[in-house]
């Protein structure tokens, strides 16, 4: 049985950000993750959360200035300062809610651009250094170029390669099977190939990112097959209710 974190970005949007802690709660959910915690106090966040029982299984590092177009900013040289901090104002949102894993997103760029690469690689070191005396994993995840066009980590072999070149304790893949089926297929065999690479797993149908099981996908086969290969972590719910959050979640009673 998969280990459900709702995404409270995209999940329980009826409500204002923190009362979604306690709708996913009471929804029946032990643990949530959502994309950026920021504009909020880490303290209000972090009550939040543990005043309703609930495990943070992942959130971001700052990514710039998402309403401006950014994407991250950790493969962009001139923005090395700017990503240092955020690192640590990071960290402080970690210490207020216990999560141990951030996904550092890598903003746009090609990746033939020997600057972009370097500062990718500079980027990640630097977050691993700096989260590891917490017991913190930085992830990297592949996404694919319809939903976020000309995003730089937009690959699964080279965020593999990656990871094995970099040789990083707590560096690891964040594997969106919405994402994998977008960018390869393949499924899987992408996850039995990576599971020793995997920290963190989300979950959303395709095409249209909407419920598991409402796409062109076996979801529930996806995940039978998680269980089977051992896999313990998080499955972030990261897709949009069609119809409503709670009027949606009847597909969990598949599993």
């Amino acid at each position: 049985m998969p280990r459900l974190a709702a995404n409270l970005s995209m999940m329980f949007n009826e409500w204002p950000f923190l009362e979604r802690f306690g709708k996913a709660k009471a929804a029946g959910f032990t643990a949530v993750e959502y994309l950026f915690p920021y504009e909020h106090p880490a303290e209000a966040i972090g009550a939040a959360l543990h005043g309703n029982g609930l495990t943070q299984a992942l959130f971001n590092l700052p990514p710039g200035n998402w309403a401006a177009g950014d994407r991250g900013i950790a493969a962009l040289p001139a923005r090395k300062d700017e990503f240092r901090a955020g690192v640590k104002t990071a960290l402080t949102y970690a210490a207020a809610t216990g999560v141990k894993r951030l996904h550092a997103m890598s903003g746009h760029g090609l990746r033939d651009d020997k600057a972009a690469r370097a500062s990718y690689v500079d980027a990640l070191r630097f977050a691993c250094e700096q989260a590891g005396p917490a017991g913190i994993d930085i992830l990297i995840e592949p996404i694919n170029g319809r939903d976020m066009p000309g995003y730089f980590m937009n690959d699964f072999a080279f965020a593999a390669d990656l990871i094995t070149e970099l040789n990083l304790p707590n560096l690891r893949l964040q594997f969106d099977i919405y994402h994998r089926q977008i960018l390869h297929g393949d499924v899987l065999t992408g996850l039995k190939t990576l599971l020793p690479l995997i920290s963190h797993v989300q979950i959303a149908s395709v095409p249209a990112r909407n419920e598991p099981g409402t796409g062109e996908l076996d979801d529930f086969r996806v995940l039978k097959e998680l269980d089977a290969l051992g896999y313990t972590g998080f499955v972030g719910c990261e897709y949009r209710p069609a119809a409503g959050t709670l009027a949606g979640l009847a597909w969990r009673e598949k599993l």
